[in-house]
Order: C-alpha cells, then sequence, then structure tokens
C-alpha cells in the first residue's frame, strides 16, 4: 500500500513548508466519501437520498464541488498525518495551497505552511541534578500482606455476646415479596450484597429481624426482612512457620517475611524509578525553557479529556453527574488537563532533541518485536496486527514511542541523582529575584552561589 509522501522546507522565523503526496488510492477514497456525503444531502428528482448514482450527482453539483468536498474533509488529515510522519510539531492551524484534482484515479499534491514549535536548544543533561526518592519498605505495609496472606487461611469461628461487626461473616434469611433466602452466608465488606443490607445488619444481634429497603438499578425501591441467624469471626492464624507451610511454598516464615518484603521491594523500585524518568524529563523540559502550545497541546487536551470520560463513565456515572459530586466545575478539569498536556508535549519535545541530537533509530526489527510481543500477550495474530498498524499508520507512531523511550533512557542515566528531600529543598528556596540574566546555560548547583536562568528545575 502507497503512502503520503511529505518533503518538508524549513522557513525563517520557526516556519515550515510541506510538500505532502497523496497517493492516488487516497483520493479515490476521499472522493468516494464525498459523493456519498453528498448523495445524502443533494435532492435529485427521481431518487432517494443516498442513491444517487456518481454521473448524475457529477452532473447535478459538478465536478469541482465534488473534489471541492473530498479535499477539504481529508486534507486536515492528510496534513496532521504527514506532520507526525515528519515529526513536524504545529503551534497553529496551516496555510494550504493546491489546486483541486483532476480525477481521482491519479496521486495529487498539496503544500503547507506552518509555524512550528521551535526547536528546544539543550543543555548539558549530565550536569542537570535530579531527585530520586529513597527506596524504603515500610514495617506496615509488609504487615498488611501478611495479614492479607493470613486471612486466605483463616478460620471462622461462632461467636456470641456481641452484635455483627463489620468484618464479619453472617448467615442470614433474607424474605422478600417475590423471593426467600434461607441460611444466605454473607461476607461483609466484600461486596456480595448491596451496600443498605449490609450497613443494617452491622449492629444486630443473632436472632433479630430488621426490616431493609434499598433502590434498584431502575430507580424502584426493593424491601425485604433479613433475619440474623448465626455471627462467625475470623480469626488469623499466628504469624510463624504452620502458616508459611500452609499458605506459601515456603517451610519457615521468615522465609516467608523476606519473599514478601523482597517482592514489595521490587515494586516501590520500579515506582521511584518511573517517577524519577519524569521528573529527569521535567527537568530537562524546565532547563530547555520550552513551553509547549497550540494546537498539539490543544488535541493532547481532549484525548486526556476522552479518555477520562471513558474512565468515569465504566463506572456507570456520567461526566457531568461525576463533576457534581465531586464539586468539579468543567473548566477546573479542562484546565488540569491541559497543564497535563502541556507537560506531556513538552517532554516529548525535549526527548525528540535528544534523540535528534544523538542520532537515535529504531529499526522495523525493534517495533516488530514489540508488536509481536503485544499480541502474544492478548491472543492476537501478531502478523495481522503488523498490517492494521502500517495501514493505520500506528506502526510509525511505535517507532516514536521507542525512539522517545530510548532518548528518555540515555538522559535518566546520565544525570546526576541527588537525595528527593535535597532535590525538593533547593526547589523550595529557588524565587525570581535571585535569577541572573541568561549568560550560559549550565543549571545552578550548590557550589555555585547564583543562579542562572535555567534554574527553574
Amino acid at each position: 500500500m502507497n503512502r503520503v509522501q511529505t518533503q518538508v522546507e524549513e522557513l525563517a522565523e520557526n516556519r515550515v513548508r510541506l510538500t505532502v503526496q497523496v497517493p492516488s488510492h487516497d483520493v479515490h477514497h476521499a472522493v468516494e466519501h464525498a459523493a456519498d456525503d453528498l448523495a445524502s444531502s443533494v435532492k435529485v428528482p427521481g431518487f432517494r437520498k443516498g442513491k444517487v448514482p456518481r454521473q448524475v450527482l457529477l452532473q447535478r453539483v459538478g465536478r469541482e464541488r465534488l473534489m471541492t468536498e473530498a479535499v477539504e474533509s481529508h486534507i486536515g488529515g492528510w496534513f496532521w498525518n504527514a506532520a507526525a510522519r515528519t515529526r513536524v510539531r504545529p503551534v497553529e492551524q496551516p496555510q494550504y495551497d493546491f489546486e483541486l484534482p483532476a480525477s481521482d484515479d491519479e496521486d495529487w499534491e498539496f503544500t503547507a505552511t506552518v509555524a512550528v514549535q521551535a526547536k528546544p536548544e539543550l543543555p548539558d543533561w549530565k550536569e542537570l541534578e535530579v531527585g530520586i526518592a529513597e527506596v524504603e519498605v515500610p514495617d506496615e505495609l509488609v504487615q498488611h500482606e501478611l495479614d492479607a496472606l493470613r486471612s486466605t487461611v483463616a478460620e471462622l469461628v461462632p461467636v456470641e455476646g456481641r452484635p455483627v461487626a463489620a468484618d464479619d461473616t453472617v448467615v442470614v434469611d433474607l424474605v422478600a415479596e417475590d423471593e426467600t433466602r434461607r441460611d444466605y452466608v454473607v461476607e461483609l465488606g466484600r461486596g456480595a450484597v448491596v451496600e443498605e443490607i449490609e450497613q443494617n445488619l452491622v449492629g444486630m444481634s443473632a436472632g433479630e429481624t430488621k426490616e431493609m429497603s434499598f433502590e434498584l438499578a431502575d430507580g424502584s425501591t426493593q424491601s425485604l426482612a433479613a433475619t440474623v441467624k448465626e455471627i462467625k469471626e475470623r480469626v488469623l492464624p499466628p504469624l510463624d512457620d504452620d502458616l508459611a507451610r500452609s499458605a506459601s511454598e515456603f517451610e519457615t516464615f521468615a522465609e516467608l517475611r523476606d519473599d514478601v518484603e523482597s517482592r514489595l521491594r521490587e515494586q516501590i523500585e520500579d515506582e521511584v524509578e518511573t517517577q524519577f524518568r519524569a521528573n529527569a524529563a521535567d527537568t530537562l523540559v524546565a532547563a530547555s525553557k520550552v513551553e509547549a502550545a497550540g494546537p498539539l497541546v490543544e488535541s493532547r487536551t481532549r484525548e486526556l479529556l476522552r479518555g477520562f470520560a471513558r474512565q468515569v463513565e465504566s463506572r456507570g456515572v456520567s461526566l457531568e453527574t461525576f463533576l457534581a459530586m465531586t464539586g468539579q466545575a468543567p473548566e477546573e478539569l479542562v484546565a488540569r488537563l491541559q497543564d497535563e498536556a502541556q507537560r506531556s508535549v513538552a517532554r516529548e519535545l525535549v526527548l525528540e532533541a535528544v534523540a535528534e541530537q544523538l542520532s537515535l533509530e529504531v529499526p522495523d526489527s525493534e517495533v516488530e518485536e514489540l508488536v509481536r510481543e503485544q499480541a502474544e500477550a492478548i491472543g492476537d495474530d501478531a502478523d495481522e496486527m503488523l498490517v492494521a498498524l502500517r495501514e493505520s499508520g500506528r506502526f510509525e507512531s511505535l517507532r516514536d514511542d521507542l525512539r522517545l523511550r530510548r532518548a528518555l533512557d540515555r538522559v535518566a542515566a546520565e544525570v546526576k541523582r541527588i537525595p528527593l528531600a535535597q532535590a525538593e529543598a533547593r526547589e523550595a528556596i529557588w524565587t525570581p529575584d535571585k535569577e541572573n540574566p541568561p549568560t550560559e546555560t549550565k543549571l545552578w548547583t550548590p557550589d555555585q552561589p547564583q543562579q542562572s536562568e535555567g534554574a527553574r528545575s
């Protein structure tokens, strides 16, 4: 399948001119799409909407209108795809220059002139200092994991002389108008019954009956009578070798505890390293004085907003309801996501500059290897996935992702790591009046009495 070919010409004042060649296949697709849209909106006597033959439609609206509709509805997509492939990052909408296609069975070409994000002037990132947290495994976290393990082999013991507690297991009869459940076992806190029933059961005594009601998904109300027949509590076994043998593959409790602590340490190390890499990228952004703006930030903000809405709605709550429940104004949410989008785009800008400075490239084989690993993990056909990714342009996006990840690998490996507390203390005492004119790009360090312009990290 032919791809859109693009040439980039750099102009003055951070502007570029893209010459984009669109293959005939894509031109034909655009014309077909435009013809369908026009056929559904244009009234032609004797034909139903959407059923107007191409030749009749051309006689009715003319070739120029059809081609204009095809170009105007698709040129934006062609431009932004071409910009992404050539790593051009516009800060405004482009100005197009073209002549309409003569037909839809020939390649077509247009130019787009646009202002782009200025290329960052990278400092020597080996001189940057970035805080990293100390890896600690709190005793209470280890204890929490051990208690969770103990609960898997805990014994349920009947209790007398006290009412139902929040973490008990109770045997109840639930009697409603249309259904009765006898000797129903409810583990409180597990969400096995609706929240209203759990709340009402807490505090009841054995033999007690209580009327309760709750709202169903359709908005109607259901009432029932609950009778507590038996109360049981979960008795955790002691932390000893018997627990290790019954709940794990270890023979001693010491071995079990060491394994739990080791797994938690690995998890915390991964989290600390992930945060450090983000801090390294942000420090480089600040030192490079990059301020992301324009359509890229706007587009990324929309992506984040759509993703956030999908996440909220997956819980059965509309975005509007969620905002009302949490007391957030829509403008506040958009502003927060826009800040996140700006950070994300700014990171990409500096990492792209790093990749270019280091001449980093990712061969097809590495992208294919990643795709095959992902396909295997989810049980999909790797070859089919590769074809789909190439046709959609996502293959090149993956290549860029890997390229930027490799750039971040270099930066994170080569910056100076300092204790997080030390880094936070420096950030807290920095104020603009301590800033000197930008005479050099080297960042302020503790050995220097004053800060340079780049010391905003």
